[in-house]
């Protein structure tokens, strides 16, 4: 699929270190959902899970993945996450693991909307 490449060329952009880990959301997007729909919306990357849309972008401190409405049973480990002046958005700082757990537990709670 075309739009498939699109998501590699973004990728391809950032350092090989960032480049891992956009690869790494992307892998549990397909493993815990495999009918996600991917393309590129807004110029970044969209998993479309459901009716769901969920988008990653990479910046030079962190990943961000959004929205994150809708999802208040899982606040407590939500806020650990929260980007600044922001309430629909993770950030995901490059120092830090990758909480697969909690993107894995995203995926499903918006599939099942």
């Amino acid at each position: 699929m075309i739009l498939i490449h699109y998501i590699e060329a973004y990728i391809a952009g950032f350092s090989e270190e960032i480049q891992e880990r956009l690869l790494q959301i992307r892998n549990v997007f397909k493993e815990t959902y495999p009918d996600v729909e991917e393309s590129i919306r807004y110029g970044i990357p969209s998993f479309k899970v459901g009716k769901e849309h969920l988008y990653m972008a990479a910046y030079k401190k962190h990943i961000g993945l959004y929205p994150m409405y809708g999802l208040e049973h899982l606040e407590d480990e939500l806020i650990l996450y929260r980007g600044k002046n922001t309430k629909d958005a993770l950030h995901f700082p490059h120092s830090q693991e990758l909480p697969f757990e909690l993107i894995t537990k995203i995926i499903l709670a918006k599939a099942s909307k």
